[in-house]
This record gives C-alpha cells, structure tokens and sequence, in this order.
C-alpha cells in the first residue's frame, strides 16, 4: 500500500466543516488587525526617499531571512534561525498539505504527497519542527533562566506574559503536532516508519493503548492543535507575534541612503506621535524588544538616563494610545510627553544602537526629531545655547573671531596656501576643535607638516570657513544647520581644489554625507573629493610620499571615531597606517562596528556634565585599554577624541601608564622632517577640562539666523 496524506483521519465531517469555518474567521481577524497596524503606520508623514528595488531584496533576504545582523551574537543567530525557519517550513507545509487534499484531491481527483513525495515531505517537517522545539528551548532558557538584564525595560518588564504566550504557543503547536503524528502512526493504520523520525519514536510511548484509545485521544488531539493554531494566528497582529511580519516590512522598507545623512524633519520638530513620518511608525512595531540597543548604549552604560529601547517602546505605546483615541496621531498618552528632555539630551548619536538593531531601527534620528521640538520650545542645555550663539554670531562654537581661526599657521614654516585667493590640490577644511582648541594645534601643525613633506599642495579657506553643522544638526537646530552649510557651500565654490581632506570625522560625515542631498547637483562641490586625513595618511605611505625612517616598537591600541567607524564604514586605513609604521596593534574589545563612543557626539561635548554620573563614556574607555595590559599608546583619529581622552586618561589617573596621541604625531615621528621639527611627542598637551565656548550674548529663547550685521559685529 502507497503511503498519501490522508489530512482529515479519523476525524468526523463535521469537525472537518468547523475547521474550515475556524480558519475563515482567523484570516478575517488576522488581516484586521494587519489592517489596523497598517493604518497606525499611515496616521505619520510621508517620506520621500530612494528608491532600489534591488537593495531591498538583499536587506530582505540577508537580514530578514538569515538574520545577519545577530552574526555576532551566535546564540541568539541559532536560537532565531531555529525558531524563524521551524515556523516558515511548517507553516509551507501546512499550505502545501491544504493544496494537496482540498485542491488537486477535490477538483483534479489525485494528490502529490504520496509514496516518496510524501515521504520526504513527513521527515522535512520532522526536522524544522525540532529545530523550531529547540529554538524555543533557547529562548526560554534565555528569558526565563539567564534572565539578561537587556530584556527588562520600564516598558516590557522581564518575564513579560507577552513573551511567555507567544513562546508557550508556539511550544505547544509544535509538541502536539508530533503527539498526533505519533498516535496516527501508533494505529498502525500509516505507513511512515522512519520517514517520520519523531512520530515513529513518539508511537512507541502509546503502543500499551487500545486502538480506540488511540483515536479517541488523537480527536483530543488534533483538536487542541488546530485550535492553538488558529489562536496563534488570530493573535499575530495583536501581540509582539507582529514582529514576524513588521520586522522583515521594515528591513524591506529600509531607505537606501549613507548612514550619516540625516533626514530634514518638521521645523518645530517631533512634537507629537503624527510628527514622524510613515516609516518610522512602522520601526515603532518592528521592534523586537531584545534590547540590544542598550547594551550598547555608551549613555546608558555608563548610567545616564537613556536606553535607546525605552524610547522606541514609549513610542509605539503613545501610537497605540493615538491610533485609538482619534485616529489622527494628533494626542498624547494624558498628556505626556514624548520622551523626558533629559533622556533626549544624553544621546551621543554614536549610531551604536542603530548598528546593533537587528531590524534597522534607526533611534537617533528618532531621537534627533524629538530634540529639534525641544530646540524649538527653547528647553535646550546651557553649554549648547551658548555653542549655537557662538557658531549663529561667529561661525564656530568657540565663540571666537573668525580672523583667528587660522592662528595656528602663525608659528608653521611650511607654506599653508590661501585656497580662497590660490589654486591648491587639497583644500584642507580645518574644524573648530583643530584650529581653535590650544591643546590640539600643535598637532594640527604636524599634520601641515606631513602633508608638506609629502609634497602636496594644501590651502585653507581661512575665515571663510565656518563650523561644518554636523552637531549643530544631531542636537536638532536644523536652521541653523542649513546657514553655515550655506556659507561653506558658497566658500567652497570660490575656491579651486581637487580634493577636500579633514582630520575630524564630524566634518568629514557631513560635508560626505550631508552637503548634497540626493538628487541634487552643484557643479562646485561633489562629495566624492572629500576625504579623512587617515585615509590620506594611509595613501602617502603606500605611495611612499611619505618614508618612515625607523620602526615604531610601541604596543598601541587604536580607537574607532563613531563618525568615521559606524558612520562612514571607515576601519582599516589608521589601522594600515600603524602596521606600516611598525607599531603591534592590540583591538580593545569593543572595536570597529561595536566601538565604544568617547561620548562627545551629537552636542554633549558642549553640555554641563549631568549630576549623579559617576564615569563618563571616555573614562569607560579608557579603562577598557588599560585593561588590556602592556598597551603604552591610546592612538586616535580625531579632534575631540584626543582632548576628550586625554582628559579621561588625567581622571582615571593613568598619565604615567597610557599616553592619548593622534595618529598624526605617529607618523610624524617615525619621519625624517616631522622628527627634525618635533624630535619628541609631548605628553604635556593635555589640561585638565575641555574649555567650554564663550558667549558674548545673552541666550534667546529661540536660535535665530544671524543677520549679515551681526556677522560683521562678530568679525
């Protein structure tokens, strides 16, 4: 006899009318609650953006579909790929079996799932459905027994009966499933034997029962699974079950553009949940509730009030709140808030959230919304008011003229071109910090002198530079942003240059990133020619522009810039530049993506230190090198890093163990010329504090755009 699947065995005519029945009223509430995620996600803006067909597939597929972004997290990879593709093969397989008897059995007379078909169909669903028994083992075992912090919040307490449920019902769709194979084949009524691994094990436990016994419990059986199944379905867009059809939405949905381009938001910003657009209501459902996030939180790590997972969470409760209120997004939660001003303002906007989401959410845009409202209302951090006056009034956040941003090329004996009155090679845009801050312009100068040993024609747009925007954007004065970008714009385009080289990764992302939005052109400025002084350095080695004559025996440890690392993708040029000179490389352990941030990002260089913290994010790093024993050099790649490490290495007490050095002033030691001029680096650059920018206005409620007059008053 041909082994076939008999779909309805041993069960009455009726039952098989009420499970028809059963299943057309799950898919009627299914693709209702579907129809009312949907319809929260269109209650926000719309949001124009690129299209790539093309892009989204393989977001789809790679992320969706084999979860690459968990690939660092090998647990949890197993444990979702189990779970993912245990429920997908037996949800197929319960489609293909529905296909087979009511389709070509009823209207065609025969069925494909027969003999080796069926065979071979039994033992595929064997195995995904142990594989998907195993993967919910895991995740109890996770939530239930490690019981990791990441997976409390204020929003989802641990052990939520959310969770429970949906791992509960999937355990027991899967556990019964197998028992009624395994009384189906115990009848003896079924040739499977091994095809069927599972059920043929199972059915040695029932072998004491009568047949009858068998079928009467199969019924219970049968019945109990059909019907946990339709639950679960039923339940899907009503529960975090949603996430299964949300999650792989958004990776779809996914806007194809550079991560450090931010998008242009409303001008009062994100006062309510319809403030944001489409999109980033549907990152609201598609959370996953893992909490990656905040385990890698730099702010949270080190006990400042945000967790990037408490935010989104608040979020999609306020959506939920608004969706049934009114249906406009037009409300709060009885009046609440957002988010708390204070959980805003502790974002560094490092990306590290965004970069460990394993569904592409993107917190600090969500974040950046909600403080460009707070910037707007006024409610903005004292040592960032005073900073936007200064760069409104004087085009950088020291609150300095404009005539002394090129200071520092007073005492250099290398040739510094004005690239506004000469044509140059590279157009070196400067930054505040390099041509402004006292500790750094030394090493500023020994970047000029590399480049000029190297041979390269370099000038600078002197006071015609102003602050590039980067963190006057991410703190959320988007006015303001687009005024200095203007002026810089209309300075670049007076200039003749081939290329544009900085040595701060905030410049670098946005004037890359942030200077052309897409689609747009301007013949005097492509994007393309700009690039980071790592990068340079690393191309003059390899070209041998420039030679180092002596090897460098330091044991180093090399930090990642957030805006040059997660932003911008940039890792294995400073760390080409080190091996060329000689140095052995010792990776702390957050390095490359998973980079811990020197927590000056997105304006908090600029803010008062928050009362009750007892380490900076600075200061975390730093231990983490020391931790690393032997290591004699901390080396950076940026401005702010070096004063905000030098800084923390005076804090922790570590002058004597730990030397913070750019990555420059290595170069420059290990040359001819660069030695000549500096025989020695000088560790007594640091002071203690970074020197907070002084205003000469009283602050307004409101950050204005400077007029052309007070531009002149403050030159």
């Amino acid at each position: 006899m041909e082994a076939f699947r008999d779909t309805f065995w041993n069960t009455p005519h009726w039952a098989e009318y009420a499970q028809y029945a059963l299943g057309t009223l799950t898919v009627l509430i299914f693709a209702a609650g579907v129809f009312w995620r949907v319809n929260k996600w269109r209650l926000g803006r719309a949001e124009p953006g690129p299209w790539s067909l093309k892009e989204r597939i393989v977001s789809l597929v790679r992320n969706g579909l084999f979860q690459w972004r968990l690939s660092s997290d090998p647990f949890a990879t197993a444990m979702h790929l189990m779970i993912f593709w245990g429920m997908v093969l037996l949800a197929i397989g319960t489609a293909v079996a529905t296909v087979d008897w009511d389709v070509t059995k009823l209207f065609f007379g025969f069925q494909f799932l027969k003999g080796v078909t069926y065979h071979a169909f039994e033992l595929i669903l064997d195995i995904f459905g142990v594989l998907l028994i195993l993967g919910l083992g895991m995740a109890m075992w996770r939530r239930y027994v490690r019981r990791p912090a990441r997976l409390a919040t204020p929003e989802v307490p641990r052990g939520s009966l959310d969770s429970a449920y949906l791992l509960g019902i999937l355990m027991f769709i899967a556990v019964t499933g197998f028992v009624a194979e395994g009384l189906r084949i115990a009848t003896g009524e079924h040739i499977q034997t091994a095809w069927a691994p599972i059920g043929y094990g199972l059915a040695g436990l029932f072998a004491p029962m009568s047949v009858g016994a068998m079928k009467t419990t199969y019924q219970f059986v049968w019945w109990a699974h059909a019907l946990a199944a339709f639950t679960f379905i039923a339940s899907v867009p009503f529960t975090k079950a949603f996430h299964l059809i949300s999650s792989p939405v958004n990776l779809f949905f996914k806007t194809p553009t550079p991560p450090g381009r931010l998008a242009t938001g409303l001008e009062e910003g994100a006062a309510k949940i319809g403030d944001f657009t489409w999109r980033q209501l549907l990152q609201l459902d598609a959370c996953t509730w893992c909490g990656k996030c905040q385990e890698a939180c730099p702010a949270h790590a080190t006990g400042f009030p945000l967790a990037p997972n408490n935010v989104v969470q608040r979020l999609d409760g306020l959506l939920s709140t608004a969706a049934k209120r009114n249906g406009k997004g037009n409300g709060q939660s009885n009046g609440q808030a957002m988010a708390p001003a204070e959980t805003l303002w502790a974002c560094c906007t490092c990306r590290a959230c965004e970069e460990v989401c394993p569904v592409m959410i993107e917190q600090p845009r969500l974040i950046v919304d909600m403080r460009r409202h707070l910037v707007y209302q006024g409610e903005v951090d004292e040592g960032v008011q005073d900073a936007l006056m200064n760069i409104q009034r004087y085009g950088n956040s020291f609150g300095q003229s404009g005539r002394k941003r090129a200071e520092w090329t007073k005492d250099l004996d290398v040739p510094i071109k004005d690239a506004r009155k000469d044509e140059v090679d590279l157009l070196w845009f400067v930054g505040d910090f390099a041509s402004f801050d006292q500790r750094l312009r030394d090493v500023t100068r020994t970047t000029a002198r590399l480049f000029h040993q190297a041979g390269l024609d370099v000038g600078i747009l002197q006071q015609a530079e102003q602050n590039s925007g980067n963190d006057v954007r991410r703190v959320g004065e988007e006015g303001l942003f687009e005024l200095v970008r203007e002026k810089n714009l209309d300075a670049l385009g007076k200039a003749t240059f081939r290329r544009i080289v900085t040595t701060d990764p905030h410049t670098y992302n946005t004037l890359k990133n942030e200077y052309i939005a897409d689609g747009e052109e301007n013949p005097a400025f492509d994007p393309a020619v700009v690039i980071h002084y790592a990068v340079l350095l690393d191309e003059l080695l390899r070209d041998r522009k420039l030679k180092p004559l002596r090897r460098l025996a330091y044991r180093v440890t090399y930090h990642d810039p957030c805006y040059l690392g997660r932003y911008n993708g940039i890792y294995d040029a400073p760390r080409r530049v080190l091996a060329a000179l000689g140095t052995k490389l010792v990776e702390m352990p957050r390095h490359g993506p998973n980079s811990f941030c020197c927590g000056a990002g997105g304006g908090r260089l600029w803010m008062k230190d928050t009362p009750g913290i007892e380490e900076r994010p600075a200061e975390a790093r730093i231990r983490e090198a020391l931790a690393l024993g032997d290591v004699e050099m901390f080396v950076v790649a940026c401005p702010k890093d070096l004063g905000m490490f030098q800084d923390a290495v005076k804090t922790v007490g570590a002058e004597d163990r730990l030397r913070v050095v750019d990555l420059a002033e290595l170069v420059a030691e290990a040359t001819e010329s660069a030695v000549e001029a500096r025989p020695e680096l000088r560790p007594d650059l640091a002071a203690p504090g970074v020197p907070r920018p002084v205003t000469a206005e009283p602050r307004p409620e409101r950050i204005a755009q400077a007029t052309d007059e007070q531009q002149v008053e403050g030159d």
